[in-house]
């Protein structure tokens, strides 16, 4: 069970937000106001936190700007506006899932769920591979810990999970399709360009020892070698 904060001015959809997730065993807290939500988030930092983009005083992109500052909280994105532009600038923010309203109260408890799977994995079996090293980049999945160098490098559940799957298997192309399964599941319809959004703020945060190769027209692959 999770701590989760809902941010949104409309207090119709924080209590259908609200009974949704609480009918799943979760603890929610509800802000009206971006200002509201950063002051709860530090309060009593969730384990997730659901956002409406747009927002009085600070919107939901400048909330989740602020919050990444602060570290890899998992957020998802609500919005009225469905263009595919509204939901790439909010994953390229650090946003993990983008819900668009109207939405079914069980289809945004289920996408919570899946975001906190991914957040926070389950035990793993003695033989499973938990760290991973390669070309530099260091992985903790038990942590949620990523080291490009000396440096600690802060990604949300999307870009570890993308990154995990590339140094899986160093010089194997993934299609974009491949990664979406990785990282966020076959129950979730996103479009190419958003892959592209996550590996291009991925590239970003390991410079200079990102090991991610385009391989136009097919997917992408982590460089071969040490």
């Amino acid at each position: 069970m999770a701590l989760i904060l809902v941010a949104d001015d409309e207090a119709s959809i924080r209590d259908v937000v609200q009974y949704a997730l609480e009918r799943d065993g979760h603890r929610v807290v509800s802000a009206r106001n971006g200002a509201e939500a950063l002051r709860l988030a530090q309060e009593q930092p969730p384990d997730l936190v659901v956002l409406d983009v747009l927002m009085p005083e600070l919107d939901g992109l400048a909330v989740c700007r602020r919050l990444r500052e602060r570290g890899d909280v998992p957020v998802l994105f609500l919005s009225s506006r469905a263009e595919e532009v509204d939901r790439i600038l909010g994953l390229e923010l650090g946003g993990d899932d983008y819900v668009v309203k109207p939405f079914s109260p069980r289809e945004l408890a289920a996408r919570v769920a899946s975001v906190l799977r991914r957040a926070r994995p389950a035990a793993q079996p003695a033989q499973a591979r938990t760290t991973m090293s390669h070309a530099g980049v260091r992985m903790d999945r038990l942590r949620h810990e990523v080291r490009a160098g000396q440096d600690r490098v802060e990604l949300t559940v999307t870009e570890f999970e993308i990154l995990w799957a590339l140094l899986e298997r160093p010089g194997v192309v993934l299609s974009r399709a491949q990664l979406l399964d990785r990282a966020r599941g076959e129950d979730v319809h996103v479009t190419e360009r958003t892959v592209d959004s996550h590996v291009r703020r991925l590239r970003a945060k390991l410079r200079p020892a990102d090991p991610v190769e385009t391989v136009h027209g097919v997917g992408y692959r982590a460089r071969e070698g040490a």
